[in-house]
């Protein structure tokens, strides 16, 4: 196998999804845009903001999936794939089920922690209502969108998710435009695009499969020792991305508290890590399957291979956006913002800039190879621990717990992100050694 060539193949149309979609998602933004109040724009990003909050935690159903599958396609062990999918598509809609059963409450809660004006509350109530009503589709196919991930194909869930959008963007401008029911047809089309996606994974999961996808739902849960291993995977994930969320709902807390003109420069620094990602969680998703894959097999000539080589790409993409950042900030700010005074702010902040990618990119390549090996608790022990580390930066000074300004929010946020990265690499030669792999490995 020549092991680069597999690594373009799976990472290119993982990132091409990773930049198409955020593109592709601005539709509902748009539309309302075009319908003639601008509460209308306000409602969108609130309640979007309230779905990708409700659905932030389930993050699991889509790596630990991921993960599960590889080693099983690694094992060539037929059995296994059919009991991760069945399992995970399973505990997708039935958490989803439960998230209608709580629609209300969980409605209630985010509307009070945000606290928007009327009458973006109530247009924002809607939207949230109506497409919550897709939550057991949405975490299903997030279920499957792993699996596919775990059978070494990102061609098939780059397709599903831009289709997805492309849906939603097609019976949004339908209902606004044909049916004119205005601000809620952007919510119905955004709903039936998840459902129909739904439909599209399956369908294409089941051709991979050879046809063979589920069995039988009494043996679903009965097998304890994969059904144990199963959700210890999950729970470590689960509370991995609770970590994250603290660190994400501190940078945008504190930001928001140190004033407008923070928050905003903010916000377009930002875009500067997450576009960087966009590349990188890419590479991460190749990691997670090829050493899903050859861990299950027990191939460690192979394993190291693609560890080095996916190490190589990283440090050379990171090289690359270093580049970017260091010489071309300008354009890139100019290109998000024209207020000529965001752009002067954000002057001030260009050295943490051109830290993102070297201080950030282990975080993303290591994440990889640690779900595709499962070693998941000691995952979510970085987190914790870079998490703290965060906090403890942002607020403990000399003269005692005092609100950051922006300088030392974004030294906490690398070294959060840089912590995870050195705690993992540091581990990662313990958890790929064969001993380790050999007995904590398994696909049944």
């Amino acid at each position: 196998m020549r092991i680069n060539r597999e690594i373009i193949r799976l990472s290119v149309p993982a990132i091409l999804s990773n930049i198409t979609v955020p593109l592709l998602g601005l539709c509902d933004t748009a539309i309302a845009g075009h319908l003639g109040a601008d509460s209308f724009i306000g409602a969108i990003a609130v309640g979007s903001m309230m779905i990708n909050v409700t659905f932030w935690l389930f993050g699991f159903l889509r790596m630990g999936t991921t993960g599960l599958t590889a080693q099983a396609f690694g094992a060539d062990d037929a059995v296994a794939l059919r009991t991760v999918f069945s399992r995970a598509v399973t505990l997708g809609a039935a958490i989803g089920t439960l998230l209608l059963l709580l629609m209300y409450p969980l409605r209630e809660m985010l509307l009070t922690l945000i606290s928007p004006d009327e009458p973006i509350r109530s247009l924002a109530s809607r939207y949230y209502t109506i497409v919550l009503m897709s939550a057991p589709a949405l975490l299903a196919t997030n279920a499957v969108q792993g699996w596919l991930f775990g059978m070494q194909t990102t061609l098939i869930p780059m397709t599903v998710a831009i289709a997805t959008n492309v849906i939603n963007i097609a019976i949004s401008l339908t209902m606004v435009l044909i049916f004119h029911t205005g601000f809620i047809g952007v919510a119905i089309g955004t709903l039936s695009a998840n459902w129909l996606g739904l439909l599209l994974a399956l369908i294409l999961a089941r051709r991979k499969a050879g046809g063979k996808l589920w069995i039988p739902f009494r043996d679903v849960f009965t097998d304890r020792e994969g059904l144990g291993r199963f959700f210890r995977v999950n729970s470590d994930i689960f509370f991995r991305s609770a970590a994250i969320m603290a660190v994400s709902l501190g940078v945008t807390a504190i930001g928001s508290r140190l004033g407008a003109l923070t928050l905003a420069a903010n916000a377009v620094m930002m875009q500067f890590f997450n576009f960087f990602s966009f590349f990188m969680d890419g590479l991460a998703f190749t990691a997670e399957a090829l050493t899903g894959r050859f861990a299950g097999a027990r191939d460690f000539g192979m394993l190291r291979r693609s560890r080095n080589a996916l190490l190589w790409w990283s440090a050379a993409i990171a090289a690359l956006f270093f580049g970017i950042y260091c010489f071309a900030p300008d354009p890139i700010v100019a290109l998000i913002t024209d207020s000529p005074t965001v752009r002067a702010d954000i002057r001030n902040y260009y050295l943490w800039l051109t830290l993102i990618p070297p201080l950030t990119v282990a975080a993303f390549i290591f994440d990889g190879f640690y779900i595709g090996l499962t070693a998941t608790r000691t995952m979510l022990a970085a987190t914790a621990v870079s998490a703290l580390l965060f906090f403890g930066i942002c607020f403990i000074h000399t003269d005692g717990i005092a609100l950051p300004d922006n300088g030392r929010l974004w030294t906490a946020f690398l070294a959060y992100l840089a912590g995870r990265g050195t705690i993992l690499a540091a581990l990662s030669p313990r958890v790929f050694s064969p001993s380790h792999i050999t007995t904590s490995v398994k696909t049944a």
